[in-house]
């Protein structure tokens, strides 16, 4: 962190003090009963997260986007709880960037101001079951009626889903123009026909909801169309640059936490009369983890510079979304590994990063995906 200036260091280590003071109470709790807590989520919002690379007319703090991925990196560090992490950069990268991006003044004025305030939470709705890494075979509909449109269809594996005020969901208005027939909706969740179930159980991030959106002939106005009919496609593959490539900046801290817990550890712990850190097999293993780190890094503030600039980082967010989701994993299982026997334990937190991470090669694209993706812009 050598090129930040000393209010930007002064700001992370700001979120750092935040996150360890008021985001850490009952994380094992959480986790054990798949919790979502929105006392935490509001705390966050009031401390600003929500609002930091959002402009100041639509209710943020106007900072910079790598400022803003520092301070998410500083909350990722101090808390422990990789769902709630998780969940905030979700809502920033995939459903408020986009509004941003391809809102009408109305529509930011009417939601951003309430997503950076806490006052709605969003949801991201394309996945569907038979159109997990294939996206665009979505089957939701979009039928075109007086004044605005019929949506039909179902969401699986949507984020915050069970407790979103508002969700991003692509649909087809025109079945027949393939890709180019597909539009995204702001729906609220008071709308007649929207339902959403329940969180449903899983391996890791258990503290970030997910759960399934249903839509029975859900009445939308067309005001409430995000863009123009049909640019659904450019739409998520732009946003997606957004998320893949920086929906991570918590769990870099995460794993900068993981690699301080584990230099303590080794350099504490004694076996055959002398600190495990002495031993190669540790030793080398901190360093692996140090470098992917490290890398990790320069990867997630690549893709936050060239999108700061203006540029596209299709290319750069898939790579970053690809190496950190991978290192995270192997990050953790190396700190199971230096911890031995504790780091298995769950009363000692070591092992549920490495749950939590391993969530991370599958949303967003998979890792196979992304390297699919890398390829084809490399012309393969």
């Amino acid at each position: 962190m050598n090129n930040w200036s000393a209010q930007q260091l002064q700001r992370y280590d700001d979120c750092v003090a935040f996150a360890q003071s008021e985001l850490n109470h009952e994380v094992r709790e959480r986790d054990l009963e798949h919790r979502f807590d929105s006392q935490l989520w509001q705390k966050c919002a009031n401390f600003g997260v929500f609002g930091w690379c959002m402009p100041e007319e639509y209710g943020g703090s106007g900072f910079d986007l790598e400022t803003s991925i520092l301070m998410l990196e500083g909350i990722g560090y101090g808390c422990r709880d990789n769902g709630l992490t998780l969940g905030l950069n979700g809502q920033i990268w995939s459903v408020q960037e986009p509004l941003l991006m391809f809102g009408t003044e109305q529509q930011k004025k009417k939601y951003l101001s309430g997503l950076c305030s806490g006052t709605l939470r969003a949801a991201h709705g394309m996945t569907e079951l038979e159109s997990g890494s294939d996206a665009f075979s979505l089957q939701s509909s979009a039928a075109k009626v007086s004044d605005g449109y019929l949506l039909n269809g179902e969401k699986h594996y949507v984020g915050m889903a069970p407790f979103a005020d508002i969700a991003l969901v692509f649909a087809k208005t025109n079945p027949d123009a393939g890709n180019w027939g597909i539009s995204a909706f702001i729906v609220e969740s008071g709308f007649d026909g929207f339902s959403a179930s329940s969180p449903v159980q899983k391996m890791g991030v258990r503290s970030n909801p997910v759960g399934s959106i249903k839509l029975n002939d859900c009445f939308v106005p067309e005001e409430n169309r995000l863009g123009p009919e049909g640019i659904g496609v450019s739409m998520f593959n732009q946003s997606m640059d957004w998320e893949r490539g920086l929906i991570f900046a918590g769990h870099i801290g995460s794993m900068a936490r993981q690699l301080d817990q584990c230099i303590e550890y080794a350099k504490n712990r004694n076996q055959f009369g002398q600190p495990i850190g002495k031993f190669q097999a540790v030793s080398h293993r901190i360093v692996d983890m140090k470098g992917r780190l490290e890398h990790s890094r320069m990867l997630l503030y690549r893709v936050a510079s060239l999108k700061q600039n203006g540029v596209s980082a299709s290319m750069e967010a898939a790579m970053a979304k690809l190496y950190i989701a991978e290192s995270f994993v192997d990050n953790s299982l190396d700190a199971i590994r230096i911890h031995g026997a504790l780091g298995y334990m769950s009363d000692y937190e070591v092992e549920r990063d490495l749950r939590d991470a391993m969530g991370g090669v599958i949303y967003s694209g998979t890792s196979d995906i992304q390297k699919n993706i890398i390829a084809n812009i490399l012309g393969l």
